[in-house]
């Protein structure tokens, strides 16, 4: 490493003879100065004169391995790269530069190779990153071994956690983040282990600096490190740090004194000196943007995180045959929050709402609107609008809140009936869901395209409808699952198109979930991914009956002695009663306000479910009336209805409507 090397200079003529040398070559290769002028490089460093002559005949510096005999510090590995010269000094022809390491007993003695060391070399590198904990390892690794022997960096917690008091009734609370060492001694890390939480005790130096935000030097000679040892309660400090050399660095930011850096050096080497503070003072306030920075950052990420957590669901609800599996990975591991998300809601009746989405960006801004998205997708499945309506008014909800801020997204809705089969699917400039049947070929179904939800566009979002067999596999997915710089999206979904090829539709989902992410994720990714999938079946046939009656008033008690045989074959002798009186209140309202022939159908699947479908798409409500004998007409049925289901609610159908109630099973 640059930092840990000393460069020595030496100026020779076209015959290898030395005319010139600076501070640091007569100090390593010579005791005395005067030996080295006139000496050959040959004679000085073994093997030199072959790069020399190289570098003179071709014009071009060359460069060498070799070993150099130091009076001083033996034999050391030196990188000689000679340069030729032309003109300047009469007879100068070459420059050779020749770079050694630095002996231990020498690391702190050249002010120079200090400065570098901290300031120039490493410190811009470590800057990169914002992760709190690398950034404080890195920054150790910069004090040990070129400043000091051991050292440890510490920080507030009150500026690490946001939830930590600012300040404790006995001091203020402190965490040791990276601590550093050159003698691999275990004991280093027994005695300060990293990420302990302490409180010093008062009038110590390590108070003065956080009280002060002023270095402090002190000298542990003689019974220092035993009274540090005592106030500590940790004998072997008194070992570790006996005779040596001890500064602390305040690191200070608009907030306050963030924490401080200790510094020791044993008794082996030069103590700390008012240049040292001065170097090190340097090296701390740079060092102090980097963690303000990176400690901000820590404390945004971390609200961030929360928030799209606690918006992205924590459980998923199906229908009981229909297997649901969901994955969601951030885009890398410092844009962790996005505005993907997924959801399956169980539907009244064994149908299930499948979605997922992808707000456009990153960051917290796309997280909530991703939330708000979220809301308003549990609050139309439970309208129970058909997909292309739910997708209308999310579009409009999209473009209302672009009135102050512009969003966009894309969505793709799907809804299951587990009781025939059927599926139901809208896009809004998604990618098209993947269909994987039993033993046939997977395909990506051709949903009517429309533009994303806030984009606007000129005609409608169109619904598809059509049946699937028992096993059939859903899978939805957002585009960093497909694409990214350094692929095609073709490529992705030819992929992705492979993985759920013949056998897939058998294998565990949580299988086919991490195959779909093989080769894809990385920390690279520039994209979060969120997918969902499922296996679809229908619920067993003896789970749900139907039956078509006519618009005659006589039909209603032979709906009632239908459900009356039902149920005594399910065994729920203890829901007849109340089923029957639900089944007339909802068959007598179709009749009399629908008109044509209507279906009763009961769904035992959560619950004992009653639908009633007419040809009538107008919803019905309880209208409340001051005269009482008008609300025994208007809604009574309805009155009734909400009295003695769980839950109630209208739905629209193909040519019509379904009224439905649901009451809990026994």
């Amino acid at each position: 490493m640059e930092s840990s090397t000393r460069i020595l200079i030496l100026g020779m003529d076209s015959s290898g003879r030395i005319l010139q040398f600076d501070r640091n070559a007569a100090a390593v290769l010579s005791p005395d100065a005067d030996d080295l002028l006139g000496a050959y490089l040959d004679e000085v460093i073994p093997g030199a004169r072959d790069p020399l002559l190289e570098a003179l005949k071709a014009g071009r510096e060359r460069t060498a391995m070799l070993a150099v005999e130091s009076p001083v510090s033996g034999t050391l590995d030196a990188v000689v790269t000679v340069h030729p010269m032309n003109g300047g000094v009469p007879d100068l022809a070459a420059l050779a530069v020749i770079r050694v390491p630095v002996p231990l007993a020498d690391r702190f003695v050249d002010p120079a190779v200090i400065r570098r060391a901290l300031l120039d070399d490493v410190l811009p590198r470590i800057g990169a990153t914002l992760d709190l904990e690398l950034l404080a390892r890195g920054l150790m690794d910069v004090l040990v071994p070129h400043f000091c022997n051991s050292g440890a960096l510490l920080l507030a917690e009150a500026h690490i956690d946001a939830d930590e008091p600012p300040e404790r009734p006995d001091g203020p609370q402190l965490r040791r983040m990276a601590i550093g060492f050159d003698d691999e001694d275990p004991a280093w890390d027994a005695t300060f282990p990293t990420g302990e939480s302490l409180v010093y005790p008062p009038e110590t130096p390590y108070m003065q600096c956080l009280e002060t935000g002023e270095p402090v030097l002190r000298a542990l000679g003689g019974g220092g490190a035993a009274e540090l040892a005592d106030a500590w309660r940790r004998p072997p400090v008194a070992e570790l740090l006996k005779g040596a050399s001890m500064l602390l660095l305040p690191i200070v930011s608009s907030a306050g004194v963030l924490g401080f850096f200790v510094c020791t050096r044993n008794a082996a080497h030069r103590p700390f000196d008012a240049y040292d503070v001065e170097i090190g003072m340097e090296f701390a306030n740079r060092a102090s943007i980097l963690v303000e920075s990176a400690r901000q950052y820590s404390r945004e990420r971390a609200t961030a995180l929360t928030l799209q957590r606690s918006l992205l669901p924590t459980g998923l609800s199906a229908p009981s045959p229909v297997e649901v599996h969901h994955r969601y990975l951030p885009g890398s591991r410092r844009i962790e929050v996005g505005g993907d998300w997924y959801e399956s809601i169980a539907l009244p009746g064994a149908r299930v709402a499948l979605v997922v989405g992808d707000v456009a960006g990153h960051g917290v801004k796309a997280a909530v609107t991703m939330g708000r998205l979220r809301t308003a997708i549990h609050t139309l499945a439970g309208l129970e609008l058909p997909p292309a309506e739910a997708l209308e008014r999310l579009d409009s909800l999209m473009r209302t809140l672009g009135e102050r801020e512009p969003h966009f997204a894309t969505c793709a809705y799907v809804v299951y009936d587990a009781v025939s089969g059927r599926c139901e699917v809208a896009s809004a400039g998604h990618l098209p869901p993947l269909l994987a049947p039993p033993g046939a070929e997977p395909q990506y179904l051709p949903v009517p395209p429309a533009p994303p939800l806030g984009v606007g566009g000129d005609g409608p979002i169109v619904t598809r409808e059509f049946t699937v067999e028992d096993g059939t596999l859903l899978f939805l997915y957002t585009d960093g699952l497909v694409e990214n710089r350094a692929r095609d999206i073709d490529d992705g979904l030819a992929r992705l198109l492979a993985t759920f090829g013949p056998g897939a539709a058998a294998r565990p989902l949580e299988e086919l979930c991490q195959a779909a992410l093989d080769g894809v994720y990385d920390d690279q990714h520039r994209d979060d991914i969120a997918m969902l999938v499922a296996r679809l079946a229908r619920i067993p046939a003896d789970h749900h009956a139907a039956w078509e009656l006519p618009a005659d008033p006589a039909a209603v008690r032979r709906a009632r002695g239908l459900v009356r045989d039902r149920l005594a074959r399910w065994d729920l002798d203890e829901l007849t009663h109340s089923t029957m009186l639900l089944v007339s209140e909802l068959v007598t309202n179709a009749i009399r306000h629908a008109g044509g022939r209507v279906t009763l159908r009961l769904v035992r699947e959560g619950g004992l479910v009653c639908e009633v479908f007419d040809s009538s798409d107008g919803r019905p409500r309880i209208r409340m009336h001051d005269d009482e004998d008008e609300a025994l007409i208007s809604g009574r049925g309805l009155h009734v209805v909400g009295r003695l289901a769980r839950r109630w609610g209208v739905r629209r159908a193909t040519g019509g409507k379904v009224v439905w109630c649901e009451q809990e099973l026994p």
